[in-house]
């Protein structure tokens, strides 16, 4: 039989929920190691720094906490207690300069996750806390595979701060599900979040792939937003879709109003007026200033085409998407499901598994993009790494 390495403290997964969740053990007094399967930490987080790393928001945290929807509540606390704020603080304190951009984003002035990671760690070095690679969790207790061969570890505590189950390349596929099952440990299925959907697109469309629909208002079941998404070959996505994927996801339709800034009969005074000589396309640019994808996304969606003013009016005030379901859950910024909040007590401990926490998106929770996903992942991995300290 191998020997078990006893260590004192232990993290499997370093992501941004892993790496905060040791550094708080370590600032408690802890020994802490952190494994993690990848040959390089925080794969995901590096990613996603690559278009302007978005690390939390400035609205009110009232606010923040109710974009959890029915996790708000089970966030709340943790949120109040490691939320925007300290986070603010935290990232300063590794000489990142922050700025809010106009949509209430909050990033660092360098606009990349590399600089932050190099500094967090750097600290976490200074710590104590030792990080190792390739080192690939088997499920059997605390059993890895490693580059050196099979290993034991013993610790005292450990945090679980796996990820999701979405962008696999990165080390976030969901594998662990399959140890916690085997042990008994409820689980919520996994659901892609923050994801686009599909759109079977005729051949017209083809010339505006890749182009941006501005402008418009979206309305999704109970939700409204005036947001922008793009057209792709697949379908559509960006920001604007994945405000509302939860509930697209759940079935809800997706209407556009392509001109929330004018009612409908005013829409109609203008199409009215325009020569019936015209083409359609004509008549919607002359009247509108509708070309280009936005025209082209009006001739795909409205068919049969009205054929009055006051039809088109209410076509272009609530144009229906004919989407197909979501991408695949790979492709999800985040996903759903995973550990629900009746597996966990207040600790973020596992009710049957004493000793051992979970972080970040491990757990069954989801927020739209705009900070929220790193700011929760970041304020589990605190809250879990505290209280595992304390344990």
């Amino acid at each position: 039989m191998q020997e078990k390495e006893a260590i004192d403290a232990l993290v499997i997964g370093a992501g941004p929920a892993g790496l905060m969740a040791a550094e708080a053990m370590a600032q408690a007094g802890r020994s802490v190691v952190i494994c993690d399967a990848k040959p390089s930490p925080a794969r995901k987080f590096l990613m996603a720094g690559k278009s302007g790393l978005n690390l939390m928001n400035a609205a009110p945290l009232p606010r923040q906490i109710a974009t959890y929807g029915a996790s708000a509540d089970w966030l709340a606390p943790v949120l109040h207690a490691f939320g925007p704020d300290q986070i603010r603080d935290w990232a300063t304190g590794l000489g990142q300069e922050l700025f809010t951009g106009s949509s209430g984003r909050i990033f660092p002035r360098t606009m990349k996750a590399s600089p932050l990671l190099r500094a967090w760690l750097a600290r976490l070095e200074g710590l104590g806390v030792s990080l190792r690679r390739n080192w690939r969790w088997s499920g059997d207790e605390f059993a890895f595979a490693t580059p050196h061969g099979p290993r034991i570890l013993a610790p005292k505590v450990t945090v679980l701060a796996l990820g999701g189950a979405s962008w696999a390349r990165l080390g976030s596929d969901g594998a662990w599900s399959a140890h916690l099952s085997a042990r008994g440990i409820p689980l919520a299925p996994f659901q892609p979040a923050n994801m686009g959907f599909h759109v079977a697109w005729s051949p017209h469309m083809a010339p505006h792939f890749g182009q941006p629909i501005k402008g418009a208002r979206l309305h999704a079941g109970s939700q409204s937003l005036r947001a922008e998404f793009v057209i792709s070959q697949r379908g559509v996505e960006g920001g604007g879709i994945y405000a509302f994927s939860r509930a697209l996801r759940d079935g809800a339709t997706l209407k556009l109003d392509l001109f929330p800034d004018l009612s409908l009969p005013e829409i109609s005074a203008r199409l009215a007026r325009q020569p019936r000589k015209l083409s359609t396309a004509n008549r919607l640019r002359r009247a509108l200033r509708l070309e280009g994808a936005r025209q082209a996304l009006v001739m795909e969606c409205a068919r049969p085409l009205p054929a009055t003013p006051d039809a088109w009016a209410s076509q272009l005030k609530s144009l229906t998407l004919p989407l197909q379901g979501p991408h695949p859950m790979d492709e999800a910024i985040s996903t759903a499901g995973g550990i629900p909040r009746a597996a966990c007590d207040t600790r973020l401990m596992l009710s049957q598994w004493p000793g051992v926490f979970a972080a970040g998106e491990m757990l069954d929770w989801e927020a739209p993009t705009g900070g929220y996903l790193l700011t929760a992942s970041l304020a589990t991995g605190h809250w879990a790494g505290r209280h595992a300290a304390e344990f």
